[in-house]
Formats: C-alpha cells, structure tokens, sequence
C-alpha cells in the first residue's frame, strides 16, 4: 500500500464579528474582546433574544462585482472574500497553473435561506411578474463553493458539506481526504454562515437555545460558566488552502501547519440533545487521533466547541474526561465562540484557522466571561487571559444539532 499523501495548510482567511481580516479577529481574541453586540440588521425589539455576532461594515461590493453582488446570498459573498484572502495569504498564483487539479469544499448549516424568504415577500407585494430569477439559485446551500470556484477558476472536485454546527470543520476534513486520494492538489475549503435573520432567531428562541443576557452583550456568551443560559447567535466564516505536501513544497509555499487527523461520528440520539455520555464525541474525538496515529498523550491544546449552552458544555468536558483520563486536567482548552459567539457552519472553519494561529505563535486565546465556577466543568479553560505555550498537536472540536460530530487534529509542520 502507498503511503497516504501528506496535507498541509498555506493559506487562511476569516471575517468574523471581530473583524473582516483573521488578523483583527486573532488580536480581538487575544485580548479577550467580545464580537457580540445588539442586532442591527433587522427591529429585534420585539423579541426576547436581540443580540448577535455581526459582520462589521461588510460590503460585498470590496470583493466582487456589484451587479454580481446582487444575485448573491449573503454567506456566498462573506465566502468568496473569505476565498480571496485565503488564496492572497497562500501566494496562490491565479490564474491557476492547473486547474483541474484545485478542487472546492465550501459548507454551511443554512445558506442563504433570507432569499427565499425575501421572494415570498416580494411575491406577496408584486406577484410573480417582478420575481427575481435567481432567488432559487442564491439560495441553496451549494452556491458558497459554486462562487469560490468561479471566482478562483477551479474546475477541480467540488462539493458541499451541510452538518450544522459541525460543518465548517467536517469541511476542512473532508477536503484533505480529497488531496490525501489523490483527487486533488490543492483544496479551497472551510465554512460559511452569514443568516442574522428574525426567522432563524425566532427559531432559536422557541428552542429556548440562546443567551437573553440583551443588556449585556458582551458578556452573554460564557463557554463553562455557571451562569451561562445559551449560546449567541453569530455570522462569518473562513476558508483555508489545503495542499498536498508535494504541491506546497514544489511551489515554495509557506506551511503554516498539517492537517494529521480528521473524524465525525453520530450521536444516533436526537434531533437537537446530544448524548448525555458523550459518546458521540467520545468517537470522533478518538477516531480523529486514530487516524491522526496519535493518542490523547500528544495532545497540546483542546479548542472546545464551547457552545455555552447549559447542557453542552458538561457534556463536552464530560466526553475529554472519558477519553483523556487523568490528563484531562492538564490539557488547556479554550473557546473562541465566548468571543465571537456560534457561527453555526463557519464556526468550525473560523476555529482551525484560530488553531493554526496558535500552532504558530505559541499563544493560546483566553474563554472569555468564565467567571463563575461551574463544578461539572473542572477542567482548565484558560480563563485567565492569553497563556504562552508550546503548541505542537491541536484537537478542535465541532458537536452539531442532529448529533453531528466531527474532529480536526492539526499539528506543526515537520519534515
């Protein structure tokens, strides 16, 4: 049998609701600033629930041609800059030596869902003489790789994950299975959501899933505290550029980081309460190190799904103690969303970028707002404020509604 094709990182971009580049999103975690604030893009005063995680002053037309723009959901233009930054931070020449062999894995949980809706109200008002056409076309949840691929001139594999909260890392992980096949060179992958919309919040609201700490926005997502009543809504996304690492090398490319070990699994369970053991999660958790050929032992940091609801997050440290034993308690873990809140199918994407970043600098982002012991959830959260660390191995974790889970290992690149 050959030897499985080796999968690296060279390039990532993010916007996030701490800023529009990774760079600000990686200083506003570092410093433990929040993203989270009142909604603007809609009158939520109505509702029990009326803060989020916004993109602040993003305007598509930076990125891609207005008229282009227009036919274009919201998460597929947040994912075409997101692309572009990807690519740039890569030194990815376009166009694109070979194209064929750039492939696209671009996932979101909900896409863009807000045109259908704008089209049943223009119906309503105008009938369907002033429909727009592609309301069908921006809408479904295939268009974020379909624009990145225009966009980049990739006419690779392509595909579309769609696994909740799990799938910008499913994304990620999936994408490198296409290169370690043989399938593709280089991938454009990651994660998308860009939905701030009174349905989807109503939605969460009837779940009883989210935070109303409205007068206090800040401080409403708190990861392992206490006092958390839900996670925060949020948008944004990040795209990276995997490659093998034949490719990278032969171009010169900068590595920032290895893709070793990717999993998901199924909780079988229930529609929106994971298993109460953990089980699910146990699985990829361990099928991720597996595949990664690596036990819980080389483990440096933990990037937690987080979510800050109150049921999540026990079961979460409930699932590292049952895999990691005794040195459960020494592995740091934090995370991001206490910051910027749950971007749903980019949130996981936006995390392995987040992990890249502390493989490479050696710092670990505080979880923020963890202020209040919770005695099911002992373990080290950092909550301190940024710790220095010599990162070598990262575990992300991604646990979505559905009982979707799924796993990234991410390590320093060796030779």
């Amino acid at each position: 049998m050959s030897e499985r094709r080796r999968v690296v990182i060279t390039g990532m971009g993010a916007l996030t609701p701490l800023g529009l580049t990774l760079a600000e999103t990686w200083d506003g975690l570092l410093a433990g600033r929040s993203g989270v604030g009142p909604i603007t893009q809609f009158d939520a005063s109505m509702l029990s629930v009326r803060i989020a995680g916004e993109l602040k002053g993003f305007d598509p037309c930076r990125y891609i041609n207005p008229k282009e723009a227009r036919r274009m959901a919201r998460c597929s233009q947040v994912a075409v800059a997101a692309a572009q930054a990807a690519v740039a931070d890569a030194a990815l020449p376009l166009p694109l030596a070979d194209e064929e062999r750039v492939g696209v894995l671009v996932g979101t949980a909900i896409g863009g869902f807000e045109r259908i809706i704008k089209g049943m109200e223009e119906f309503c008002e105008k009938g369907t003489a002033r429909i727009n056409p592609f309301i069908l076309s921006s809408a479904s949840a295939n268009m974020p790789s379909h624009h990145v691929s225009r966009w980049a001139g990739a006419r690779g594999p392509i595909n579309t994950v769609v696994s909740a909260c799990a799938t910008g890392t499913q994304a990620i992980g999936e994408a490198a299975e296409v290169i370690r096949r043989g399938a593709a060179d280089v991938m454009l992958c990651g994660g998308v959501e860009a939905l701030v919309h009174p349905a989807l919040i109503i939605g969460f609201i009837a779940m009883h899933a989210l935070s109303t700490r409205n007068d206090e926005p800040e401080r409403a997502s708190r990861p392992f505290d206490a006092d958390r009543d839900g996670f925060v809504y949020s948008e944004g996304g990040a795209i990276m550029v995997l490659e093998s690492l034949e490719h990278a090398q032969a171009r010169g490319a900068r590595i920032r980081a290895e893709v070793l070990g990717y999993a998901s699994s199924s909780d079988a369970f229930h529609v929106a309460r994971p298993d109460p053991e953990g089980r699910g999660a146990i699985r990829a958790m361990k099928w991720a190190l597996q595949d990664a050929g690596l036990s819980p032992a080389a483990v440096d940091y933990i990037n937690a799904h987080g979510s800050s609801t109150p049921v999540n997050d026990v079961i979460e440290t409930r699932a590292i103690k049952s895999l990691f034993g005794e040195r459960a308690y020494e592995v740091p873990i934090s995370a991001t969303k206490s910051m910027l809140g749950h971007a749903m199918g980019g949130a996981g994407a936006i995390e392995a970028a987040v992990c890249t970043l502390t493989i490479e600098q050696g710092v670990i982002h505080p979880t923020a707002n963890l202020e209040t012991p919770d005695p099911q959830c002992d373990l080290d959260y950092v909550p301190e404020g940024p710790r220095q660390a010599d990162v070598r191995v990262v575990l992300s974790n991604s646990f979505g509604l559905g009982g979707l889970n799924a796993c990234l290992v991410l390590g320093r690149f060796e030779e």
